[in-house]
């Protein structure tokens, strides 16, 4: 199996070499880009599996560039962890909704850096089991990791196409956030429980259009839910 390639949008050098350096001793195949401009072409060249992208960035911020690639159908599927010194919970959750994966406040150990980093790359890569679920005519391809409703297929990111699989595979039971951190992010201790609330508006934001977003429910005090029948 060939080894996953790391994109790092960093401007420092330094940060940068720290980061490529122990992302290459971990197995990794690493690209790297000082600024937006120069990631967006390394992004035509070579398409990595996840990205790295610093906040504070000299020709537009990290988070304007993870918004961008996320509203493009050749990048949108692509993870974002961002790095940044922002430590506030309203960063790290502006973060969050703007698109990225998971979101990394500098100074960091690379410890933590390869953890956040492998379990979002086991986020990204569903098991390829090749059963299809539908409910009322929400369908799931887990072969083709397709999401869709009659003819019009839905674009979901890696994390909220986990999260609705989980969802359509246990319908009408109630989970808690603790409880869809183990299951959908396997238990990764480095993640937080508000992350949740995030992925499930980000999930229902892209059921919205298709007026399916009634399905993912909240329910008050215990958790979350995929149900077709009213709250």
């Amino acid at each position: 199996m060939s080894a996953k390639r790391i994109l790092i949008v960093e401007d420092e050098k330094p940060i940068r070499d720290l980061i490529a350096f122990g992302l290459r001793r971990a197995g990794y195949e690493v690209l790297e880009a000082e600024d937006c401009r120069a990631a967006r072409a390394r992004l035509v060249d070579q398409r990595p599996d996840l990205m790295l992208v610093d906040w504070m960035l000299p020709d537009m911020s990290g988070l304007e560039l993870t918004r961008a690639l996320k509203r493009d159908k050749e990048s949108e599927d692509i993870p974002v962890i961002m790095l940044t010194a922002r430590a506030e919970e309203q960063d790290k959750v502006g973060g969050l909704e703007g698109g990225a994966d998971d979101y990394v406040t500098k100074p960091f150990s690379p410890r933590e850096l390869l953890a956040r980093i492998q379990a979002v790359l086991r986020r990204a890569s569903p098991g390829g089991g090749e059963d299809v679920v539908e409910i009322e005519d929400l369908r799931l391809d887990d072969a083709s990791h397709r999401v869709s409703t009659g003819e019009r297929e839905i674009p979901l990111g890696p994390t909220e196409y986990r999260l609705l699989h989980f969802f359509m595979t246990h319908p009408e039971r109630v989970f808690s956030r603790g409880q869809l951190l183990d299951r959908i992010w396997g238990g990764n201790t480095y993640v937080e429980e508000r992350t949740v609330d995030v992925h499930i508006r980000r999930l229902r934001k892209a059921l919205e259009p298709f007026g399916r977003e009634h399905l993912v429910q909240t329910v008050r005090g215990s958790g979350y839910r995929l149900s077709t029948r009213e709250p």
